[in-house]
């Protein structure tokens, strides 16, 4: 291996590794395509999220065309089972586009999902840094820490938000909050590890500033685990925005969410099980996704996994 490939960037090679695992770029290939997805749903959403066809209430999609009887002079013929052109995925109690919705409602827990994570990304690494490297601030720190672990942290998220009120905002802070000691924890290992390096001893002997060591030369290593740590957080935040606003502290309608679209869909269970398996399976591919990936990247760049 020559002197280029040997010292490249990990985190390139990393992903290289990744693509080299075939279950790993399916999952790859599946989360871009749903992220470009939900990202054009104003372009291509056939309806808008609001649009409602009261006419057109819970009406079945398109697998109507070959479940339901379609004579109408049969006695079990029903109109309302009938497939509606336009409406791919059926529509809900008010007559809103069930695609639609669940396109727009993907932005909506995406966007939760890199928010809070990114927010707790940056304030645990932070928190981590500081922690690892400074003794004098490594036991307060990391007991605050060790004080939010005592919290299960749906009920974490909870009583923010109680405290706070009910938005999308309120519903990512607290969400990132939960995230912040999972961060800070991991990274804190890795920086109590790297500070003991030869070179970054030499570093600190030719007198570069703490600052320099902490977020240049120590940081650029915590990466790898930054990034497996938020890969895997990512499916916790949006399996937790989706249980929020399941239980109605998260998204407020007529905002959709997938975990509303669940909760909506609960009171037509044995009408339209549509309504709640759609968005469900949405949350299941997308959190799977994201978990395989995380895993797939802590076997490439956790050195205690490697053969």
């Amino acid at each position: 291996m020559d002197e280029s490939n040997k010292h490249g960037n990990p985190v390139r090679a990393a992903f290289q590794k990744l693509l080299q695992n075939k279950l790993a770029t399916v999952c790859f290939v599946v989360l871009i395509l749903e992220i470009l997805l939900v990202a054009l749903a104003p372009f291509i959403a056939p309806y808008g999220y609001e649009e409602q066809d009261p006419a057109h209430a819970l009406a079945p999609g398109f697998w109507a065309q070959w479940t339901a009887v379609t004579d109408p002079e049969d006695s079990k013929y029903n109109a309302r089972d009938q497939y509606v052109p336009g409406h791919i995925l059926g529509t809900d109690q008010y007559g809103r586009d069930t695609l639609s919705r669940l396109l727009y409602g993907g932005r909506i827990s995406l966007m939760v999902g890199f928010v809070s994570t990114a927010m707790g990304l940056v304030a645990g690494v932070i928190c981590g840094l500081l922690a690892g490297y400074y003794k004098r601030l490594d036991n307060p720190i990391m007991r605050v820490m060790d004080l939010l672990f005592t919290f299960p942290g749906i009920l974490l998220a909870m009583l923010i938000i109680a405290m706070l009120g009910v938005n999308t905002f309120n519903a990512m802070l607290a969400i990132s909050i939960w995230s912040i000691p999972s961060f800070a924890r991991m990274v804190r290992g890795k920086v109590l590890q790297v500070k003991e390096e030869d070179y970054i001893m030499a570093t600190r002997s030719l007198g570069a500033q703490d600052s320099r060591i902490i977020f240049v030369h120590i940081l650029k290593n915590c990466l790898p685990v930054i990034i497996v740590i938020a890969t895997m957080r990512m499916a916790t935040s949006i399996i937790s925005i989706s249980t929020l606003s399941y239980l109605g502290m998260g998204v407020t309608p007529p905002m959709p969410e997938w975990g509303g679209m669940i909760a909506i869909g609960k009171q037509y269970l044995w009408d339209r099980p549509s309504l709640i398996f759609i968005p469900g399976i949405a949350v299941m591919i997308t959190v799977i996704c994201f978990n395989i990936l995380g895993d797939k990247l802590r076997d490439i760049l956790d050195p205690s996994l490697r053969d």
